[in-house]
This record gives C-alpha cells, structure tokens and sequence, in this order.
C-alpha cells in the first residue's frame, strides 16, 4: 500500500481510506470533498467550511496567490494562518489558467519552491492539461512535457510535503494509461486525474469513466486519485466506484453566484423552483420566494451553504454504502437521474473484469435494479467460479425445487445462472430479483449455463425454465435440454425456497 494512504473499506473499486499529511500532521479520511477557496473571493470562509460542514481538506491556487496582493502575506503568516483553516490544504499550480490563457509566468521548480514555502501541506507542479479535441500526436507531446516536469521535481526541496503527479493524456486510453504508469513511477505521493472538466462539462460520462479506467490501470490499487474539478454531487458515486478518492468542487460557490441549486440528479435554477427538494438547513428555514427576495450577497450565501450540504452529504452517503456493500446499487440509483450518467454508468461496467479483482467476496445483499445489474462484478465472479465446478452424469437445471430422477438438481437464478442447492443462502445468490425481468437477467443466467457445461464436457444437462426469452434460450449449448418448468408432469413441484 502507498507510505501515505491506508485502505479501510472496499466495495467495486471505491475505498473509504486514510490519507496521512505529514506536513500538517493531520489524517483525511477519503473519499473526501477539497472545497476550492478562493483568496479574492470567499463566499464561505475556510474555518466555516471545516467547522460547520465538516472539511478536513480544502485546495487553493498556489500560483494565483504567487501573482496576487496575498503573495507577502502568505509567505509571512504561512498558509494555515493566512486561510484560518487547520486541515490539510492543497495547493494547484497554474496549470488551468495555462490551459485558459495560453502562458503562465512561472516554471514548475518556482511554483513548487513557493508552494513549499507558503506551507502547503500538497502541491502540485504545473502539468498541461490536453482538451478533449486535441490529436493524438498534440497529446502525446504534451504528456511528454508533464512528464518531464514530473520527474524534476527531486530538484526541489519539498520536505515533508507531498507532490501530485497528474495523470494526463487527453480522450486516449493508451497515452492515459503510459500517463498514470509514469507517474507511478516518480514515486510521488498523489495522482490528480487531469482534464476531464470539459468532459463531465458537456455530459460525455462515459468518455469519463473510460479515461479514469485507464488511468486507474496504469497507477494500480494503492495509488490515491485525485479527480480534478469533479465538484458536483451528481458524479461522486459514480467516480467514486471507479476508484477516485478526492475532489475538488468551485461549484459550490460558483453555482451560488448564478442562482443554480446543486442536487444529486442534477442541477436546478431557483427562479425555476417552487419548493426546495432538500432537508439542509438551509432549505428547511426558507423557501424558493424567500430566497429570490434576500439581497444578492446573502442569496448567494445561502445557495453555497445548501450546495456544500448536498455535496457532503452524498458522500457521507457513499461512505456508508461502501460499508454495507451497497455502493453500485447507489451509483445505478444515481445514474437514473440522467441519460448521460447512464451512459456512464454502463461504461463503468465495461470495466467489470478489473472491479471484480477488488470487489469484496462477500457482502449483505445484491438487489437486481435494471438491466445493467446483470453486468456487475458478482455475475462475473459467479461466473468465472462455475468454470471451476464438476458434475457429473444427468444434470437437471431449474428455477423450480422439485424431486427427479436425474443424478442432480441445480437451482438456476438470473442473472447468476445454475449453482448446486447447497449454496442457495450464500451469497450473492440470495440476490434480491424482481418477478418481472429483462431480458439481460436471463441472457446472463445463460452464460453461466454455458460456463458450467463446457467444464464439464461428458454430463448431460436439461433446462426446465419458466418463459425464458428465446434470445437466452438461443445462445445455450446444443448439449443442453430445454423443457418448460410446466412440462416436468412426471415430477413433484414442491415449489421455490425449499430444499
């Protein structure tokens, strides 16, 4: 495991963890919430946000305080004074206002040095953040200069400061992935997903959730991820499943200062509002007419502090789903919200192969929501343990529990497929499934058919199955029988959930 982050809990490929920041001597437990702090501009200020909200760290531009009237000030004071916030604090480089404006006036060593002389407790050299609409061969050259940069930061004195490595690439898995393996190997201590603001900007979840896939792979397991800018509540679970451990959200403030509402299934204008769909504070002692009458300043506030509600609260959410196991029932909960996130979510389980290496064993409960559940990692690993099961002589495989003359009697339940009758407590198999189910459930349930009879090529097998759908049907083996569950006349039903 990485010297400075300690795994807690798993569940698909998110963690509850702990982050140890020496520099401050402090621990952040993750997946945690850097709300961005603006020196300008501080719509909440930082010893609110970790009073009142609960932020154990926070992020600041280390390069626009470099630039700015603060600069004497904070290297006087040292940033914990100058901010008023005794958590851990993380400091970007400048490399966004490269990315906006083309030029920064400062190198990656004099950033660093003035990072580490401000007190930052993690710093980050300037990378290049490559858009989306890039070319392969712009992208590559960039990440070829990040990486450069990357590995001159052992020409800086940081102490006990930790270094990000970000991981950039553009839209390539293949420059993603070279990215995140470089970057491991600087042994630095983070790894900021770079540049995928445009992305989640412009609803492309799934182009997300392959671009971090990528990153995940080349970085390994033990690697803390940081996705940048990824500040609205709507994509934690889904980012946090994927394996991400920080964010940073501007969104609360910004969001504010244009009157948008941040919930978990999106974004709502307040002139739009009739009600306030939240529990928070703020939306229990006011209503939308309250708030559209109050000075501009003080609505703005208001909006903030329902906006850093909603963004904590999820992911306390997500910690306690990761706890009981629930997590991608949260993410697919969450991703119903919008076509995109569904999108994304999809995407997320393209990756079942590297989920189900971290997934836990074993968990409470696996309820089957869409046609989506049947792609989750607890299929696959059913799967995959079929392959290694033996049968012999002839093998009747059925939905229903009844007595035969066959030499064994296999339960079947899609999505899992057949499992022997022993196993019918364990889990996952005492999944939660609707009475009326997709055709994915059953085309799954087929495939672990498929799994058992080519391991066990000298047993006969028989199907008694209720309407299965002639897609699930059509892609068994032709050594597998196929009977209604009614047709079995000469056998006593004695019906589901006895043994």
């Amino acid at each position: 495991m990485n010297d400075v982050f300690e795994l807690r809990s798993a569940d698909a490929a998110g963690r509850i963890g702990e982050l140890r920041v020496p520099r401050s001597d402090t621990i952040v437990e993750t997946p945690a919430l850097m709300p961005v702090i603006n020196p300008h501009l501080q719509t909440i200020s930082p010893a609110r946000l970790e009073t009142e909200f609960g932020a154990e760290i926070c992020i600041t531009n280390g390069y626009i305080i470099s630039q700015s009237d603060y600069r004497e000030e904070a290297l006087s004071k040292g940033l914990h004074e100058f901010l008023d916030f005794s958590g851990a604090i993380m400091t970007d480089s400048g490399a966004f206002q490269l990315a906006e404006y083309g030029d920064i006036d400062a190198t990656s060593a004099d950033i660093l040095d003035f990072q580490y002389r401000i007190g930052a407790d993690i710093a980050t050299p300037i990378d290049i953040p490559t858009p989306p609409e890039a070319s392969h061969e712009r992208a590559a050259d960039e990440l070829a200069t990040t990486q450069s940069r990357l590995e001159s930061v052992s020409d800086v004195d940081t102490g006990a400061m930790l270094v990000n490595a970000p991981v950039q690439g553009g839209v390539y898995t293949d420059l993603r992935e070279r990215a995140a393996r470089d970057a491991r190997e600087t042994g630095l201590d983070l790894h900021p997903v770079g540049a995928v603001v445009p992305l989640m900007n412009d609803y492309r979840y799934g182009e997300m959730v392959d671009v971090v896939a990528a990153a995940k792979r080349g970085l390994g397991a033990a690697s803390p991820v940081h996705l940048f800018g990824a500040g609205h509540p709507m994509t934690f679970a889904l980012a946090v499943a994927l394996g991400c451990d920080l964010f940073d959200s501007a969104a609360y403030a910004l969001y504010a200062r244009d009157d948008r509402y941040l919930t978990v299934r999106g974004t709502e204008r307040l002139p739009e509002l009739d009600y306030l769909p939240c529990e928070c504070p703020v939306c229990v002692a006011h209503t939308p007419d309250d708030l559209r009458a109050m000075p501009d300043d003080e609505r703005e506030t208001r909006l903030a502090e329902h906006n850093l509600y909603v963004s904590f609260g999820e992911l306390r959410r997500i910690k306690q789903a990761i706890r009981r196991g629930d997590l991608l029932e949260l993410v697919e909960t969450r991703a119903r919200g919008h076509p995109a996130m569904v999108d994304g979510y999809r995407a997320l389980l393209d990756h079942t192969d590297r989920l189900e290496r971290q997934d836990p064993a074993s968990k409470d409960a696996f309820f089957y929501l869409s046609a989506e559940s049947a792609q989750r990692p607890e299929v696959r690993r059913h799967h995959e343990r079929l392959a290694r099961l033996s049968v012999e002589g002839d093998v009747l495989l059925t939905e229903g529990d009844i007595n035969t003359a066959y030499d064994a009697s296999w339960r079947v339940v899609p999505p899992f497929g057949p499992f022997p009758r022993a196993l019918s407590e364990t889990y996952p198999l005492t999944a939660e499934v609707p009475e009326r189910l997709d055709d994915a459930a059953y085309e799954q349930a087929a495939e672990g058919i498929r799994r058992l009879v080519e391991t066990n090529p000298d047993a006969e097998f028989t199907l008694a199955h209720r309407s299965w759908p002639e897609r699930a049907l059509g892609a068994l083996p032709e050594r597998v029988t196929v009977r209604p569950l009614e047709s079995m006349d000469e056998y006593e039903e004695r019906g589901e959930g006895e043994s």
